[in-house]
């Protein structure tokens, strides 16, 4: 009896087939999704954070990167700072759960090791006079925090690209002023899905009109992708008002120094992979609720323009929506082949009163449901890549090109470390 050889990663992923999908065992095996890791989220650049985790000095907020653990803090002169969460004597945790606490001093469980805010070794016990702490201090990572985002890399050689993502966002964000947020209300769903599968969920909106009746409320049709083939001429009129009102907002948007225009860094030559644009909002234009008004009437920074749509940024592992009132930002953390956990962030000013300024379920209803309906998607999809009869079809052109992109940008990024 013949044996089929098993085919390595690099043998899966080349046998793609040109604007089709990745083969189902991409999603499923465990070397895949530990070289995955490795290259994807210990080497590039991802989202582990927004600096309102950490709002006054002291306050820590531990994330779990695979293996790794790291801690954000806010030291005492109120910079962001990360480390590994690995005590520098024999290694225990010093946050042992992952979360946030306040804490005075970062001091390890085990033997006391206590160190500064600053990473710092500053007391330990019976280590003799000839033991130097300055050897011993915190093992700091990469970060970069752009508005309110907090991008780590692992890696000791960090991509540089980082730099196009921060000169691109930050006059984006800038009207926003992201840092002086605070977190109105946060989730964590567990998806039943590769993180692959979650991301191309998350890059194509081909499946929203079916599946998010919250979010698509806030949406123009259009933007789900359009296909001209065999449309009537009061479909193509329908097309030509929607050009014609993205114009037109993005000129009056751009009159008052809003940035809107589309801008990608999404090709085989990039490692931090990212792409934004200012899209028009159905309705009010104002905010992804299901009024599509303002979820809160205090709005972000010194904003007084309620329509100013919705700055979205996404990157490998994360997604952000911005509008005048209120911010949702998402990113994702591997957890197993079949399991990604997805961690919500709904940033209101940080001056907003409950009650007063916003009403909760009016804030977080939209993004509740649609997190919920694409857990069930991801779920569906990667069942279904793990049934014998499954055979990768063609992305569509109009509606997910983008998915293609990323298909074509993993590819790239496993050739470059020989996987």
């Amino acid at each position: 009896m013949s044996v089929i050889p098993i085919k390595t990663h690099r043998e899966l992923v080349d046998s793609r087939v040109p604007g089709c999908g990745l083969p189902g065992e991409v999603f499923s095996r465990q070397d895949v999704f530990e070289n995955d890791l490795d290259v994807f989220f210990n080497k590039l650049w991802i989202l582990v954070g927004v600096t309102a985790d950490v709002p006054e000095p002291g306050d820590v907020s531990t994330v779990e990167v695979g293996k790794a653990s790291i801690m954000i803090v806010r030291d005492d002169d109120e910079n962001i700072r990360t480390y590994r969460n690995v005590c520098r004597h024999r290694g225990s945790r010093i946050m042992k759960e992952p979360g946030k606490a306040s804490v005075g001093m970062l001091v390890c469980p085990y033997h006391q090791w206590t160190y500064d805010l600053d990473g710092s070794l500053k007391h330990t016990s019976h280590m003799g006079k000839d033991f130097d702490p300055k050897c011993r201090s915190l093992i700091p990572v990469h970060t970069k925090v752009v508005g309110a985002h907090i991008f780590v890399c692992l890696s000791d050689d960090p991509p540089a690209d980082i730099s196009k993502l921060e000169e691109v966002m930050t006059p984006r964000f800038a009207p926003h002023q992201m840092q002086r947020t605070k977190i109105a209300f946060e989730s964590e769903l567990i998806e039943n899905g590769n993180w692959k599968l979650v991301v191309e969920n998350n890059r194509e909106c081909y499946h929203c009109e079916a599946t998010h009746p919250e979010l698509t409320n806030s949406f123009l049709p259009e933007d789900f992708g359009f296909c001209p083939d065999g449309l009537g001429e009061e479909d193509l009129k329908s097309y030509d008002t929607y050009v014609a009102r993205n114009a037109a907002n993005k000129a009056n948007w751009e009159s008052e120094g809003y940035i809107c225009s589309i801008f990608e860094s999404l090709d085989e030559s990039v490692h931090t992979n990212f792409r934004t644009q200012r899209l028009v909002i159905a309705g009010s234009n104002e905010s992804q609720t299901l009024s599509t008004k303002v979820a809160s009437t205090r709005l972000l920074g010194d904003l007084t323009r309620r329509d100013l749509g919705d700055v979205h940024m996404w990157g490998h592992n994360s997604w952000t929506h911005i509008m005048s009132d209120h911010s949702i930002v998402a990113f994702i953390l591997p957890i197993a082949p079949d399991k990604t956990l997805v961690r919500t962030k709904w940033l209101v000013h940080e001056d907003a009163v409950e009650g007063v300024d916003y009403d909760l379920k009016t804030l977080t209803e939209v993004w509740l449901a649609t997190n919920q309906q694409d857990a069930e998607l991801v779920q569906n999809t990667h069942s279904g890549t793990q049934d014998p009869a499954y055979v990768p079809g063609p992305y569509s052109k109009y509606t997910e090109a983008e998915l293609d992109k990323f298909c074509r940008w993993y590819d790239a990024k496993l050739k470059e470390q020989s996987i």
